[in-house]
């Protein structure tokens, strides 16, 4: 996706894509981080973000999953937060009957001078940033949920692999500077290191704040072999994933019960 600043609009991009997924024969569907709003400055948020357990988007949510008898991953939305005038970035999972069933807050805040440019991002100054990690249960498999510069951080997946996830999932609005440096490379990393399949959508193109994302989703197995992938455009990307081999690979290639630190 390319998100922009009029929620309705980025709305009606995500559905045709959602319906073009269920038609595909998607079971799960992850979109970017952002994908309801991209919006100005870390500050907008605060006009369009909602009530845990109501308002529009999270309804638009509810109402596709169970319309197209699909898991919704929504990558992320702004949600208030008590005592606070930034939101939490929420990506929020929705099972088929429409149930909000998981949500994980983005831990790590993208507060950052890019090297060698005239490009910064402080995410805290709109966003607060989530404490726990988060495995959720879908009818597909057991789904590790992450955020985008969460990505540079091996363990927290170390520790959703170790919570039984077999899917890692990555929404993501990555700058076209670091993505072509490090996106790919990281989201292979991180399926080679815990033996899982890394399902990552992204924005990409030019954005109205001024900002360029670097696109490239990606499905890559277990073993590090990207699967299908979108470099540029708006569109969706659909591979299916083979837990019977994930399984046997494991059972062969035990690397997982070979850790001596971290435990």
């Amino acid at each position: 996706m390319t998100s922009g600043t009029a929620v309705a609009q980025n709305l009606a991009t995500a559905q045709r894509l959602l319906e073009r997924a269920a038609r595909g024969g998607a079971q799960l569907a992850l979109l970017p981080e952002n994908f309801a709003f991209m919006g100005r400055s870390e500050a907008d948020k605060r006009a369009i973000a909602e009530v845990a357990g109501a308002g529009p988007i999270q309804a638009f949510l509810a109402e596709q999953a169970r319309q197209l008898h699909l898991t919704v991953v929504g990558g992320t939305l702004p949600l208030r937060v008590d005592g606070e005038a930034r939101c939490a970035a929420a990506s929020l999972v929705f099972d088929p009957d429409g149930r909000c069933s998981a949500r994980y807050d983005k831990i790590h805040l993208f507060d950052v001078d890019l090297p060698g440019r005239e490009e910064g991002y402080r995410e805290s100054a709109g966003t607060v940033a989530g404490h726990t990690v988060v495995v959720a249960e879908t009818p597909l498999a057991r789904v590790g949920l992450s955020v985008c510069y969460d990505l540079r951080f091996p363990e927290l997946y170390r520790r959703m692999t170790a919570a039984g996830a077999t899917v890692l999932l990555v929404p993501s609005a990555f700058t076209v500077p670091t993505g072509e440096a490090h996106w790919e490379v990281l989201l292979r990393a991180r399926a080679i290191e815990n033996l899982c399949f890394v399902v990552a959508a992204a924005q990409w193109g030019s954005h109205e704040n001024g900002r360029a994302t670097y696109g490239h989703s990606l499905v890559i197995d277990h073993w590090g072999q990207v699967l299908e992938r979108l470099p540029a455009g708006e569109g969706v990307v659909l591979a299916d994933l083979d837990f019977e081999r994930q399984a046997a690979v494991r059972a062969g290639f035990p690397a997982l019960n070979h850790r001596v630190l971290g435990h």
